[in-house]
């Protein structure tokens, strides 16, 4: 077994992500693999994540990852434009037992939603949806975080195509131009890890 395929299967997800997962597989909405979702948890319990942002609800597992790791009072605000992702959403976080009011599922479009969310008053905001609007997403989400709270990107390692060279495609390039600038900037604390199919995380200064 190769280190990679390790870490995936070192932390055993709960059946109703593992249900999670595939609903979204079958809706055309790829899951957050277990270790990227597991480090979802892991960072939003390390900041005591109370209000939380999602960018891309899917079908709701990384979610189910971000609300495990979260206070029990603790809010997720998930934004998607599919409504047939969020009704799959819903059904998995019902199915969870976790309770009505810890949920905001927004449907539309993301950036107009960001747009009304209130400056500096989220713990973490995870970014995972349409690639070509991640650059308008991420300075929302830098808008909205505290002083000390985490961005999370997924797929900033693009199925292995951003470490290579050669690779040139436009979401390729976008996502690889934006992880550089995301390193110079003066604003983030950031690091890019292997996990999954690539989380770049910050905590913003």
């Amino acid at each position: 077994m190769s280190s990679i395929a390790y870490v995936e299967d070192f932390i055993t997800p709960h059946p109703v992500i593992e249900r999670a997962q595939r609903r979204g597989e079958e809706l055309g909405a790829p899951p957050v693999s277990t270790s990227a979702g597991a480090t979802l948890r892991l960072l939003a319990s390390a900041v005591a994540a109370r209000h939380v942002v999602e960018i891309g609800t899917g079908a709701g597992s990384s979610g189910l990852w971000l609300l495990q790791g979260m206070p029990r009072d603790g809010i997720l605000t998930s934004i998607d434009s599919d409504p047939e992702h969020q009704r799959a959403a819903k059904e998995a976080f019902a199915e969870a037992g976790i309770p009505t009011q810890r949920t905001r599922v927004i449907s539309g479009d993301a950036a107009q939603v960001l747009g009304r969310l209130t400056d500096g008053a989220y713990d973490l905001v995870l970014v995972d949806a349409d690639k070509e609007s991640y650059p308008v997403y991420v300075e929302e989400a830098i808008r909205l975080l505290r002083t000390g709270g985490v961005l999370v990107l997924d797929n900033m390692l693009w199925h292995d195509k951003v470490a290579d060279p050669a690779s040139r495609d436009e979401v390729t390039t976008l996502l690889r131009d934006l992880g550089k600038s995301l390193r110079d900037d003066d604003r983030l604390l950031p690091a890019l890890l292997p996990v999954g199919d690539g989380l770049l995380v910050a905590v913003k200064r």
